[in-house]
């Protein structure tokens, strides 16, 4: 497919899906449609994502996973220093 400059300028979307899509673009310039640009898709390599539910059923978490966490802890995942603990007396 040949666009010129100016249909380039008002329908780049639609030229470069086209152009993703693995149609030929050329953009022409002047009167004599001289053809200036070639519009190519890049080849980047994305990461693959991580489909959902790659774990299902390999991770067993208890009742206790969802009980409250001991006060003591609780203040260490908060940042705050423990509560110093008493000494037993012989």
């Amino acid at each position: 497919m040949e666009a010129t400059m100016h249909e380039a300028k008002t329908n780049l979307s639609k030229l470069v899906a086209r152009a993703l899509a693995g149609e030929e673009v050329i953009l022409t310039h002047g009167k004599a449609r001289t053809p200036a640009v070639k519009l190519v898709p890049l080849a980047v390599k994305r990461k693959p994502g991580r489909p959902i539910g790659l774990y299902k059923g390999q991770i067993d978490l208890g009742p206790e996973f969802f009980e409250p966490l001991p006060e003591e802890e609780l203040r260490q995942w908060e940042g705050k220093p423990a509560k110093p603990r008493r000494r037993k007396r012989a």
